[in-house]
């Protein structure tokens, strides 16, 4: 079993200012190490160093593995990204990426960073969920792409119909139409267009454009440069320093057109020479299936799922411990992101790598942004509740803006992105007097006293609002308490009852919340509930009333991110019926 030794993480120290308006300025006291200035010099650095070190793999048709090795990445970085250029695409014509992960994707990108030509992975959601296009539409009249990717042409057909501009050339792998350009032929380039393009790279040079989830908004044009992305490298470097020891092995399903894993985990793997599993897989009963298969074969260093993933996943550990075996073999810590972990699933996965290893394996998570790229605070030991994101990372400055019993989170350092493209009015609205970028989060500290304990995640400030009594309410911290109490039956919930006396809730149950009878489930939910009330220490904390929704989060309406979360303001508006309703009961009918 892997023993995860002190050494294997940081150890910072810390430096705090409080300013007579009561903000609070905190940063690490040691410089952010040194690093490459472009992401490709990482790539030459690993594929010169360990050309047959495979760079990433994907299970193929046969049951094996179809991997490219860092000297195989370069040269096909070479060969397409000259491909490209003939094409005509450059640094005012990026290219559009339509479908999830892939091998040609990954490709494609590799090539577009090596001879600087920005490229933009979008949510598949825009292309095969979305009826109207409409994001879809706008991102390419921002972006005015020199081409597109999609790996099946056939399936992206309609949306490739319905945004299109003009003749602007079409690129796919399998399932091609007519007069459309086979990704294999770009791999026989003869790459003489790369080597003066590659010489041209520095730091300020864009690397890609990342939409934002919409969670507050519609998807904007986040800029993201070498220079930022290489600095938030070195920043996870510092934070887990085994991976310089031991390159670090992923498997991950989690799509590249988000920032946690288009750019922490991938430039993780690459910037450290390791090695990057594709998962087929999903956080999903049937999808689960194809991530354990996947979890037998390989033994990671670093895992990262979102909370419904590892509901699923300590299911599958606390059945097999042969697959537990394998999974905690060389594991040093597991990473979640995009919601809130349940109180149960934590305490299962410490009980169930206590069980496999005889001690408790690191549960982390963190708090970042697409324009942070993303790495900005997280923490680094074991604890026993979930919830905390911890500190900011070597590099970073954070200020703390006092915001009711909370604090707003701004941040300053050489990982933010310069801003949105086309988009001066909301790049200047992100950024305040002193250039920090406004998270737009609150955060409220374990002990005020002592900031080095870190952060709670205490909600969006855009989803905050008040009751009629004039008490704000901190929406995220009062989802999270709620969904812990109701005990895996609820997969999430939106947090009603602005302008009333009191809070109510709308739940969607999770997978085992729809498998019992509805007598017991009733009796559970209002089991959980009077203990959730009982915990809670005032009426913004406290939710009196809940009722559950049977119609799923709406990606058009903009209920639903495209990462998989839900738009807690948006839902509001668009449920307004359901909530009136739930507030027109008698009070002694808590659930309907």
């Amino acid at each position: 079993m892997a023993d995860t030794a002190k050494g294997d993480f940081w150890t910072p120290s810390f430096e705090v200012f409080e300013r007579d308006d009561e903000t609070i300025l905190m940063r690490q006291t040691d410089a952010l190490p040194d690093s490459l200035p472009t992401i490709a010099d990482y790539l030459d650095l690993w594929a010169d160093r360990d050309p047959d070190r495979v760079w990433i793999a994907r299970r193929n048709d046969t049951g094996g593995w179809s991997s490219i090795t860092y000297g195989q990445a370069r040269t096909q970085a070479q060969t397409v990204g000259s491909a490209l250029l003939r094409l005509g695409l450059g640094p005012k014509r990026p290219l559009l990426i339509l479908s999830g992960n892939s091998l040609e994707h990954a490709i494609c990108g590799l090539a577009c960073l090596y001879v600087g030509i920005p490229y933009a992975p979008v949510s598949t959601a825009y292309s095969l969920v979305s009826t109207d296009h409409s994001k879809l539409r706008d991102i390419v009249a921002l972006l005015t792409p020199g081409a597109f990717f999609a790996d099946d042409l056939e399936l992206y057909r309609p949306a490739l119909n319905a945004v299109r501009i003009d003749q602007t050339p079409v690129i796919g792998a399998r399932n091609l139409f007519g007069g459309a350009i086979d990704f294999n032929t770009l791999i026989q380039d003869d790459g003489a267009q790369t080597a003066k393009a590659r010489a041209g790279l520095t730091r300020d040079t864009v690397l890609k454009y990342l939409f934002t989830s919409g969670s507050t908004g519609s998807p904007k044009a986040v800029i993201n440069t070498n220079g930022m992305i290489s600095a938030n490298q070195a920043m996870v470097r510092d934070c887990y320093p085994f991976m310089q020891v031991e390159p670090p092995i992923v498997l991950d399903w989690a799509p590249w057109n988000h920032t946690a894993a288009g750019n922490k985990v991938t430039y993780m793997v690459l910037t450290n020479g390791g090695t990057y599993y594709l998962d087929d897989g999903k956080p999903s009963p049937d999808g689960m299936k194809v991530t354990v298969a996947n979890l037998r074969d390989v033994a990671c260093t670093w895992y990262f799922n979102v909370p419904a993933g590892y509901d699923l996943l300590v299911e599958a550990l606390e059945a097999d411990a042969e697959l537990a075996q394998v999974f905690f073999s060389r594991l040093k810590m597991l990473f979640y992101a995009g919601a809130g972990m349940s109180q149960n699933t934590w305490d299962r996965l410490a009980a169930v790598s206590k069980a496999t290893t005889g001690k408790e394996i690191l549960i982390s998570s963190s708090l970042g942004a697409t324009e942070t790229a993303p790495f900005a605070l997280t923490w680094n030991e074991v604890e026993p509740f979930a919830g905390k994101v911890g500190v900011p990372g070597r590099g970073l400055t954070i200020k703390l803006v006092k915001s009711g019993d909370a604090f707003e989170l701004r941040i300053k350092g050489p990982s933010i992105t310069p801003g949105y493209l086309g988009d001066p009015v909301t790049t200047a609205k992100a950024f305040d007097e002193e250039g920090f970028y406004k998270m737009g989060d609150a955060v409220r500290p374990e002990d005020p006293k002592d900031l080095s304990r870190g952060f709670y995640f205490a909600g969006r400030l855009a989803e905050n609002f008040k009751l009629s009594t004039g008490t704000w309410v901190s929406v995220g911290s009062v989802r999270a308490a709620l969904v812990d109490s109701l005990g895996g039956l609820v997969r999430d919930a939106i947090i009603v009852g602005e302008n009333q006396r009191e809070l109510g809730a709308l739940l969607w149950l999770s997978e085992a919340g729809t498998r019992l009878p509805d007598a017991v489930l009733t009796d559970k939910l209002l089991a959980g509930l009077h203990a959730h009330t009982k915990g809670a220490t005032g009426s913004a904390s406290r939710v009196c009333r809940i009722a559950i929704l049977q119609e799923a989060p709406n990606l058009d309406r903009g209920e639903l991110t495209e990462k998989g979360s839900i738009n807690q303001r948006a839902l509001r508006a668009a449920r307004r019926p359901e909530i009136d309703a739930l507030f027109a009961r008698d009070t002694n009918n808590l659930l309907s």
